[in-house]
């Protein structure tokens, strides 16, 4: 039975390509004599009110009204996307009354999600909505892909508006002058980068680009993973047969995934040979097992069938009809020789019209020029071999763009900004959105909290030592991690969640980089294996143990758990067995040539189920995707953040089991000179550099004069370091830049990089030590609500200053920038008159108080150090709350105190005594030792303290084009 409102509804949307437009009149307009346009909005408001699940009109609009929300730019809205006065408009636009918003509200909330960052210096009219929607065919097929996958019309359409963004800062494909934009994307680790370098691909391809390249990473494991989803979800069944009778069985000899449990019917149909249906061909240069070993046919693949001979290929009259070459090549020197050597066959005339893609994945690995710029020659830059050779190729290409995905763009954003024929994102910046049901670090470290509470804590519920006083070594207790969450999977595909979600179920052991111990290692978990007597009595007894204490107490409530381990015993037998599949449940990833990844039972694609413990080391942490990923036991150790971040491969989406994920991971080990490494704080030390980086690019994001803050060239100072020891990258990517100033006015500053050493505590508390006699004796209350009671008192931006310079750090970096803009504020006499200093004080019962240096008593803090010299969060949210206020002006009638104490030049630094031992040690007399004190602190400068059209950055970076810069170098004293 035909939905006769449906199709009219479709028919009015399609004719809305550049926005919401009067509906009733377009449906009358559009209508059919013989249906019915029901120009009442009532019957559409009853229909959206009373759909169930599957609804094809709900679903429509779904897409549609998102898709507008998330527009970053609408010529026919001027309220900001993902915002209700956006979604106002769109109605207002349609001609909704009230009733059909709020059904419409209802069925389809506004999604506030926040969408990627820009940093972008490159024009993008050439690529307006309207101009892909007229060309998108392999964009739709892939986006209809997409949907049969079950992603929300959320997803698609953050997607859709990411991949966009990309695509319209590239260059325009028919324009007759060549130019090559450089751009980087950064994602997070496995959070589905390449879901957006395919939506990419398939965008510029529809738009005209007619060559793309794809750096598939270093080994032909990673190279034809990425092959095969580009070609399952984007080039497609009727491209790979290339007119071949799929029903034919000779006709299919030497097509390659015949082999392919998911070939055809997960492989995208395009309904019909492209170039059939008015639209144009992909030809493919690499296979899933063949990396580009020649061109095929010779020049002859690289020559483009001209409809106007006389005109360039890039004219529109050629470029839109010709097809399109992809390959994905491996990040390997022979390979790419191979691939510049018959380029340069081609010669340049030809070269010089083909519009190309080249998109680096994982460009901060191989990519980036590591040698040191003291070792060049006069006017010669020395390059390593893949760089080298990624610099031939954009060089013989004049019109390829070049697109870099990582998950830790630190590397590359320290590439010289002024060498010109490197890599460096000199055009734009962009970093996605963490996306909806991604597991990442917020999901295994509590970044914010102070308190030791176990409600929520994300570090209890996922979090394990590889060690504890009872039993040692707890491998053991891993392995039975797995085969219990092995056992819960299986029950819950029993009680009804999807069986797909658990295809592969694996477990990752990684200690070490050399293969011997990877040998040795894989021998002791197959004893501990056969040991563990899983079948027994013995065995049961210890996963019934394990269930009650562990993942029954931490279960998500939306998902099918047994009462109790009874329930789930019949699933443990099952689990063992597909584990031991083959006879041994362990498999080694590692070596030095690709014969030693050839492993049938590790390929993810055709293996219907991979349900192994894999043990290896730097293969294993790159790119590589573990599919199923539910344990991990870890403990290797690297100085290169970096390095360490995409060793997180416990990171990424578990649908129907991120509950069951567990993470052993190394804590406080031996690691020489009388120092310790805790790889867990070392991790989240890892994380908040790189939530500091996407922070301040959202920051700075924001147009000035319709102008931007900084350019992806003066991007690198914005890499902070919240462990000395951890480096951003490894010290032969790191030759460029250091911030200077960083301004936060009207923003929460918190330095944690306090010394250790009793000299240098006793210092700074004597420094601290006159501000405390400006503290009134009585403690007023502050905040909203119930508030918290502290006492307050004035100084003068100058007094504040001397305080400031005075102090000592174990990190100068970490507040250095900070202080510079104060210095500066104070220099220029620029909007700083006095600052209000809140010392909280405790109202708990077991609040601890003491004097300091003759002081009156102090409410103490108990922080702990969470990595090295570093501590976590200090201030507590509702003292930083006040502080925001007051400094900004805006403390609110609720808090009658506060608004008493705002000042329009009037910063707030809120003091905290932080005492590390636990009880402290206070003595007899009631008085702490300054020695064992840590005077720790937050601020907030008033916004007065920089002008309304003025850079958040000042900063100086080495660039081979600015000689007249130069570094700024800090002392280890002080700033």
């Amino acid at each position: 039975m035909t939905d006769h409102l449906l199709r009219l509804h479709g028919d009015v949307l399609a004719a809305m390509r550049r926005g919401p437009r009067n509906f009733a009149g377009l449906a009358l307009a559009l209508a059919e004599d013989e249906e019915p346009t029901d120009t009442e909005q009532s019957g559409f408001r009853d229909r959206i009110a009373g759909a169930g699940p599957g609804d094809g009109l709900t679903a429509l609009w779904h897409r549609t009204l998102t898709g507008w929300d998330l527009a970053e730019r609408a010529d026919w809205s001027a309220a900001p996307p993902r915002t209700d006065e956006r979604r106002a408009d769109a109605y207002d636009r349609l001609g909704f009354d009230s009733g059909l918003r709020k059904a419409l509200d209802h069925a389809v909330p506004v999604f506030k999600e926040p969408g990627p960052t820009i940093i972008s210096t490159t024009p993008t009219s050439w690529y307006s909505r309207e101009t892909a929607a007229v060309r998108s065919f392999y964009w739709t097929a892939y986006e209809r892909l997409l949907r049969q996958k079950n992603w929300s019309d959320a997803a698609v359409a953050g997607l859709d508006e990411a991949s966009h963004a990309v695509v319209e800062r590239l260059a325009d494909p028919t324009r007759p002058d060549a130019y090559g934009a450089r751009g980087l994307v950064v994602g997070y680790v496995q959070s589905g980068k390449t879901a957006n370098f395919t939506g990419v691909t398939a965008k510029a391809i529809d738009a005209g680009y007619r060559l793309v390249i794809v750096l598939g990473g270093t080994l032909n494991l990673l190279r034809g993973q990425t092959q095969r989803r580009l070609d399952m979800e984007l080039i497609g069944r009727e491209n790979i047969l290339r007119g071949a009778d799929p029903d034919d069985p000779e006709a299919l000899i030497g097509v390659d995934y015949q082999d392919d449990e998911d070939w055809p019917e997960k492989f995208v149909s395009h309904r019909g040979r492209p170039s059939a249906l008015g639209a144009f061909d992909i030809e493919r240069l690499t296979t899933r097992d063949d990396d580009y070993k020649s061109l095929a046919t010779g020049i002859r693949a690289l020559e483009f069938d001209k409809q106007v001979r006389t005109q360039p290929l890039y004219a529109p009259d050629n470029l839109h009809r010709a097809a399109a070459r992809v390959m994905v090549v491996k990040k390997n020197k022979s390979v790419l020789s191979k691939l510049i050597k018959d380029l340069k066959k081609i010669g340049g005339p030809l070269l010089s019209e083909i519009p190309t893609l080249i998109i680096d994945d994982e460009s901060d690995q191989a990519s980036v020029n590591t040698t040191d710029p003291k070792k060049w020659e006069e006017g010669k830059v020395t390059r390593t071999a893949i760089n080298g050779q990624i610099s031939q190729l954009l060089g013989l290409l004049p019109r390829a763009q070049y697109v870099g995905y990582t998950a830790t763009p630190f590397a590359n954003v320290f590439v010289d900004p002024g060498d010109g024929d490197d890599i460096f994102p000199r055009d734009f910046l962009i970093s996605l959105p963490r996306p909806t049901g991604y597991m990442g670090v917020q999901d295994f470290h509590d970044l914010d909290r102070t308190d030791g509470s176990a409600v929520g804590s994300a570090e209890r519920a996922h979090v394990r030592g590889i060690h504890d006083d009872a039993h040692g070594d707890r491998l053991s207790e891993a392995l039975d991690a797995f085969v219990l969450t092995g056992a819960l999977k299986l029950y819950r595909a029993a009680h009804g969640v999807p069986e797909s979600h658990f295809r592969h179920h694996t477990m990752l052991v990684h200690e070490s980089v050399r293969m011997a111990e990877h040998t040795a290692l894989a021998l002791r978990i197959s004893s501990i294996w056969h040991q563990a007597a899983y079948t027994g009595q013995e065995g049961h007894a210890r996963l019934a143990a394990l269930f009650a204490s562990d993942f029954q107490r931490f279960a998500d409530d939306g998902l099918p758990t047994p009462a109790s381990y009874e329930e789930l015993k019949p699933h443990v037998s099952r689990a063992r067995q597909l584990i031991n599949s083959g006879g041994t449940p362990v498999l080694v990833v590692n070596g030095d040539t690709e014969r030693d990844y050839a492993q049938p039972d590790l390929d993810f694609d055709r293996t219907p189920h991979v349900w192994k413990i894999l043990v290896g080391g730097t293969k294993l942490s790159r790119g590589f995707t573990v599919e199923g990923l539910t344990v991990t036991y870890y403990r290797r150790r690297t100085q290169q953040a970096d390095t360490l971040m995409q060793m997180g491969r416990w990171f990424g989406f578990r649908p129907g089991y991120r509950d069951l994920v567990r993470l052993y991971i190394g804590r406080e080990e031996p690691a020489g000179r009388n120092r310790t490494v805790d790889l867990y704080e070392a991790f989240e030390a890892i994380c908040r550099d790189e939530e500091t980086f996407r922070a301040q690019l959202a920051r700075y994001a924001t147009l000035i004069d319709g102008k931007p803050q900084v350019t992806p060239a003066q991007i690198p100072p914005l890499v902070s370091q919240h462990l000395s020891w951890l480096k951003p990258s490894s010290r032969n990517k790191m030759f460029n830049a250091e911030l200077v100033e960083i301004r936060s006015p009207g923003e929460w500053v918190e330095p944690t990089a306090y010394p250790t050493a009793p000299p240098e505590l006793r210092h700074n508390t004597e420094v601290w030590r006159p501000v405390l006699d400006l503290l009134g004796p009585e403690n007023v209350t502050l905040g909203h609500g119930a508030g918290f009671e502290a006492q307050i008192g004035t100084l003068d931006h100058e007094t504040l200053i001397r305080i400031l310079c005075d102090l000592r750090w174990s990190s100068p970096s970490n507040f250095s920038p900070h202080l510079e803009s104060l210095l500066a504020a104070h220099e220029h006499g620029e909007g700083i008159d006095d600052w209000l200093v809140i010392l909280p004080r405790q109202r708990s019962s077991r609040r601890v108080e003491a004097t300091v240096l003759g002081s009156r008593p102090l409410s103490l803090a108990h922080r702990r150090r969470r990595r090295g010299d570093v501590f976590g969060a200090i201030g507590e949210p509702k003292h930083r709350e006040a502080a925001l206020r007051i400094a900004r002006g805006d403390a609110g009638a609720g808090d009658g105190t506060g608004t008493s104490l705002v000042g329009e030049r009037r910063g707030v630094v809120v003091l905290y005594p932080v005492v590390e031992d636990e009880p402290p040690r206070i003595s007899a007399a009631g008085a702490i030792d300054p020695a064992h004190l840590v005077m720790a602190f937050g601020l907030v400068a008033p916004r007065s303290s920089t002008g309304p059209q003025e850079s958040l950055v000042r900063f100086r970076a080495k660039d081979s084009t600015r000689e007249d810069l130069a570094i700024i170098e800090r002392g280890t004293d002080g700033p």
